[in-house]
């Protein structure tokens, strides 16, 4: 059965459209009712979803007639942990646009499972939405990025578990979904246009998703730069996956919170100038995001 055709629909209407086979998944179930826990709380279509980074929960704070659920409201969903994930889902207006934000997210390193890190996207994909935003903080690789650079997400390397191991939710997707544009190559163009109508100065590159919870050695940001990173990060990538495998249309945005090339005697890593670099950058970012859903 196509995704489409259970949007919405009751626990009981999608068990008893599910007799057989796959309709006994108890995960689908789940996800089921979880839509429906937040479709009832919305009551209205959304096709957009954005997930606020760390330090940049501030975007949040633009949605217009807000609906606010604390994820703690919302039944199987994690509880955000670290600092700079506020822990609520937002359902409002931006830019004209019905869309629902998630002001802080779930990462590996804080114990949860690839599964439950993505429930949000399974759940989404159920509500209607067809295009994701992310967003996230990251260290830049790059010797040319600066604190406070926005790097436009290009594509991804994945040194993470990969969050569609096990047995495939065939109505949510394929068993081995293409990657080779995992970032929406028109959402790109759209994006640099926009940027370039606010004069917005920008990067391209690809973020490599790692597990954390320890940042980065010396070695180790030099060998992300080797093999083709310009900034490295502790989320987005599991996320970005599953939504690929759901069907939607992913852009994504990282600020470059650290210089993680220039590595001089003093240098230390710290969560606490990750998110004043994040804070500082999220007016920027807010004003991106909005002209890209205007466009």
């Amino acid at each position: 059965m196509d995704r489409r055709v259970i949007q919405h629909k009751k626990a009981a209407d999608f068990i008893a459209n599910y007799k057989t086979g796959i309709g006994g998944d108890r995960r689908i179930l789940k996800y089921q009712m979880v839509a429906d826990f937040i479709a009832d709380k919305i009551n209205a279509q959304v096709e957009t979803a954005i997930i606020l980074g760390s330090g940049l929960g501030k975007l949040a704070d633009e949605i217009e007639n807000p609906i606010v659920i604390p994820y703690a409201e919302i039944p199987l969903f994690g509880h955000s942990t670290v600092a700079g994930h506020k822990g609520n889902l937002i359902f409002g207006q931006l830019s004209g646009k019905n869309i629902l934000a998630m002001q802080g997210r779930f990462h590996f390193y804080e114990g949860y499972n690839m599964k439950r890190i993505t429930l949000p996207i399974r759940v989404f994909s159920l509500l209607g939405v067809k295009r994701l935003f992310v967003s996230n903080a990251a260290g830049g690789c790059n010797p040319d990025f600066q604190v406070g650079d926005l790097m436009l997400i290009t594509d991804h390397i994945n040194l993470m578990p990969n969050p569609l191991t096990g047995k495939n939710l065939d109505s949510f997707g394929v068993r081995f979904p293409d990657m080779t544009r995992a970032y929406d190559r028109n959402l790109m163009r759209i994006a640099e246009q926009a940027a370039e109508e606010l004069h917005i100065q920008y990067k391209k590159g690809i973020y490599v998703g790692v597990t954390g919870a320890s940042f980065e050695t010396p070695a180790e940001y030099e060998f992300y730069r080797r093999i083709g990173g310009d900034a490295v990060g502790m989320s987005t990538v599991p996320e970005v996956i599953v939504a690929r495998h759901c069907g939607m249309e992913v852009i994504g945005i990282s600020v470059i919170t650290n210089q993680a090339y220039n590595l001089s005697e003093d240098f230390e890593n710290s969560h606490t100038d990750v998110m004043q670099a994040a804070n500082q950058a999220a007016d920027t970012l807010s004003i991106w995001v909005k002209r890209i859903l205007e466009l």
